[in-house]
């Protein structure tokens, strides 16, 4: 044995001279090393240590349970949903709130709508009584009151809602309210199940209903009753039903200073869910309110329909955005006497209708004439490159029996018509800019009906007034005025009809210049447009 194993060490040896032989010196070490090789180098100094990774925030985590609310029947504890954020207790509100009733901000928790969610019963059109309460926790529709229940719904600031369902949405009946005020730095949110789980991009919509508030403002286009004497206080019984509702859902009434509450610092992403044939609600649609309710910084995004519509009444309404909307960014009728300043009409690239669309189509001789301003405002096509005409053919569409005043205007949609002006019924629709600026395709204006194309092009009259049809955008960020923009001299709309409304503001459009922020911390970014808010559309915020 000792033999075998001296005879196996000779041959070892012998290989491994042999390779080592075969090698050459250049293939044992570096070039440039002598042929030396170094068996114990001295050891580089160890490497500075990067600085430890902030962590991420932790996850939300759900509220130990539902609260308690003024509603008959409370809230549904469903358990948690969990989405990117985290994980949420889910409190399902009742099919009807029919007491006055708070939803209070609690960490980890998301209040939701189950179906149609009604805030309040209906008395009626004109609600004789000194109101009372229901106590049955079924749809109001189809019932029967001589009062009001005056219920006022509140939410505090930061509180997320979300529809579950398509058909998932809030109906604020006649003789109630909505107290929907958030703030700049915790807006309150409706959103749908979808953007919860966290499964939405820039392009989803149409996943819920909306917001529907309901009033005894003055409406043309009756559902029911006569428009006969329409002028004449205490005898027009016009009424109308929500658009698309399987069961009543009625608006209208002799109030135009009705108050349905107030909503500000507000989104309402996502909605816009078909309710009936050719019938879809939109983020937020308001019918017959009245001068008594308040509108001041309202996010709609990515509606499948109207970013918002306003039907009849009376509405003042500050710092209105629409971003994506997938019809008209703003759409007003039958018989609204509106006012409105401050407002960013936003699209998606290759999609939606009109910036505006302003009618009341086919009643033409009804009163009142739908009478509105909008001053202040940006309204850009996509990314300025694309054309969203659709039905409506222009950025703006005014039809019917229509009476509409621009100032202080800027439209960035150099693909397309601008202006679209039909004429119909006794005394066509009308137009009055001041101060409007546009950057429109070749053919600029469409005439129909009782107008022709010439005939629009003299209404918006360019080189007066301060307008220009032949505006080269200077825009950045996509809505924030450039030097051309700024160099345009403004309306004073403190002059205008309803000049209590409206701010004097020395500039045009609706942001004057890049220190001009009210845009930003209430809002949600997306790729249409980014705010700056540092929060996306397509999340929730988790504080």
């Amino acid at each position: 044995m000792a033999a075998f194993a001296r005879i196996r060490l000779v041959m070892l040896s012998g290989v491994a001279c042999t390779v080592l032989a075969g090698c050459g010196a250049d293939d044992i070490a570096s070039p440039g090393t002598g042929g030396n090789v170094i068996i114990n180098p001295t050891p580089t100094p160890t490497p500075t240590p990067t600085p430890t990774p902030t962590p991420t925030p932790p996850s939300v985590t759900p509220a130990g349970g539902c609260p308690t609310i003024g509603a008959t029947t409370q809230l549904l504890d469903d358990g948690t949903i969990s989405g990117p954020t985290g994980e949420y207790r889910v409190c399902v509100l009742p099919k009807n709130i029919d007491r006055s009733t708070t939803l209070p901000k609690i960490a980890g928790l998301l209040y939701q709508l189950p179906g149609r969610v009604d805030v309040g019963c209906d008395g009626g059109f004109s609600a004789p009584g000194a109101g009372g309460f229901v106590t049955s926790t079924a749809s109001c529709a189809g019932r029967t009151l001589t009062a009001d229940t005056n219920v006022t719904l509140t939410i505090e600031p930061g509180v997320i809602l979300y529809g579950n369902t398509g058909v998932s949405w809030l109906a604020v009946n006649r003789g109630n309210k909505l107290i929907s005020n958030g703030t700049a730095t915790s807006p309150i949110i409706f959103t749908s199940r979808d953007n919860v789980v966290g499964i939405n991009t820039d392009n989803s919509q149409g996943q819920w209903g909306g917001v529907v508030m309901m009033g005894r403002g003055i409406v043309t286009d009756c559902d029911t009753g006569s428009t006969a004497n329409k002028s004449a206080t205490g005898t027009n019984t016009c009424e109308r039903k929500t658009e698309g509702s399987a069961d009543p859902a009625l608006f209208g009434g002799n109030d135009n200073g009705y108050n349905g509450g107030s909503v500000t610092y507000t989104q309402i992403r996502y909605s816009g869910y078909v309710l009936g044939a050719d019938k879809e609600l939109q983020a937020l649609t308001a019918e017959g309110m009245g001068t008594g309710t308040t509108f001041d910084y309202v996010q709609s995004h990515n509606s499948s329909d109207d970013g918002a519509e306003f039907f009849g009444g009376a509405v003042n309404f500050k710092h209105y955005i629409a971003t994506g909307a997938d019809d008209d960014s703003l759409d007003i009728d039958t018989g609204l006497q509106g006012q409105f300043q401050f407002v960013l009409l936003l699209q998606r690239p290759g999609s939606g209708d009109a910036l505006m669309e302003v009618d009341s189509n086919g009643f033409e001789d009804n009163l009142p004439r739908h009478k509105t301003t909008i001053a202040n405002f940006t309204a850009v096509q996509g990314s300025v490159s694309s054309n969203n005409e659709s039905n409506d053919q222009a950025s703006i569409l005014v039809r019917g029996n229509s009476d509409l005043s621009l100032l202080n205007g800027v439209f960035a949609t150099p693909n397309n018509e601008c202006i679209r002006l039909n004429g119909s019924g006794a005394t066509p629709a009308t137009l009055k800019a001041r101060a409007v600026v546009m950057s429109c395709n070749a053919a600029k204006y469409i005439g129909t009906g009782a107008y022709t194309a010439a005939q629009v092009a003299s209404i918006f009259a360019t080189g007066t007034n301060g307008n220009n049809d032949a505006f080269t955008s200077t825009l950045t960020g996509l809505f924030i005025n450039g030097a051309g923009e700024n160099g345009v001299t403004p309306f004073d709309s403190t002059t205008a009809p309803g000049s209590s409304f409206f701010t004097k503001t020395a500039w045009i459009g609706a942001v004057q210049n890049s220190s001009d922020t009210w845009y930003k911390g209430w809002t949600c970014d997306s790729s249409i447009a980014n705010f700056g808010s540092g929060s996306a559309c397509t999340s929730l915020p988790t504080t």
